[in-house]
């Protein structure tokens, strides 16, 4: 059965769409099987694999989320990258939280069409919303576990509070076995003393759950996406690339024993 990881920030601009999808392309071309699952209206998972425009047979999330019978399978398309595969979104999902409000269950939609074709994949990513609405509630009840890409600057620190509430609630009523996957420091500069200072914070407020790989700030990075490629297929070699590569095989060492040995 697969690992659902959720990757969540409320806060936007801290590389959370960029560490869904490399991390999800980097894992695929470990060898494994990944979907990955664009639950944001803006899409920019959808078109940073090179995706946008597409849907599959069945749809976008929206169509998935809001039908009352979906089968999951649908709506999942082969990306450019072997392995992975994607469930698209379309600005059509921000609809959905208005959709949903009278709908029951509605806070475990996406758990349940998850849970068709979990056997099917070793890891299933979910792409959140910054925000913690009804879709981010989706995927925290969806998940196993929260990845939270944290920006290394101090505003990014500001909010860090009410999404460990929120999940703490989370797990109090409607997913007892969440749990944080890790803390990931991304866009940083070595050069500056901010960057080191919240680095040290983070790392003492949440011990080993920090991962020992940063992200630096890399302009493979932001120009992957206008090629709808992954930075890991993008430009392999570059330094961004090649810290998502070591942040994937961390994430995987921590999941499988195994690997590290």
């Amino acid at each position: 059965m697969s690992k659902v990881i959720a990757v969540t920030n409320q806060k936007g601009g801290v590389g959370k769409t960029t560490t869904a999808i490399n991390l999800a392309a980097a894992i695929a071309l470990e060898g494994k099987k990944v979907l990955l699952i664009d639950c944001d209206a803006q899409g920019n998972a959808t078109s940073g694999v090179g995706e946008k425009g597409h849907r599959a047979p069945g749809g976008t999330i929206y169509e998935a989320i809001t039908a009352t019978d979906a089968d999951l399978h649908q709506f999942i398309l082969p990306t450019s990258t072997s392995g992975l595969s994607l469930i698209p979104a379309t600005r059509d999902l921000s609809g959905a939280e208005i959709e949903l409000i009278s709908v029951e269950g509605r806070e475990g939609r996406l758990k349940s069409l998850i849970a068709q074709v979990r056997d099917e994949f070793d890891y299933i990513i979910i792409d959140s919303p910054p925000s913690l609405g009804l879709l981010t509630l989706n995927a925290l009840v969806a998940a196993d576990r929260v990845l939270i890409p944290l920006h290394c600057e101090y505003f990014a620190l500001e909010g860090l509070a009410d999404l460990v509430a929120t999940m703490r609630r989370v797990r109090a009523s409607l997913n007892p076995s969440l749990d944080i996957e890790g803390v990931l420091l991304t866009m940083n500069d070595e050069r500056t003393n901010l960057g080191q200072q919240v680095s040290r914070d983070v790392r003492e407020f949440f011990k080993d759950k920090v991962y020992r790989t940063v992200i630096p700030r890399n302009v493979r990075l932001a120009e992957a996406p206008s090629h709808g490629l992954p930075a890991v297929t993008y430009d392999a070699r570059s330094r961004g690339a090649e810290a998502y590569f070591a942040f994937a095989r961390e994430v995987l060492e921590r999941n499988e024993p195994v690997l590290a040995l």
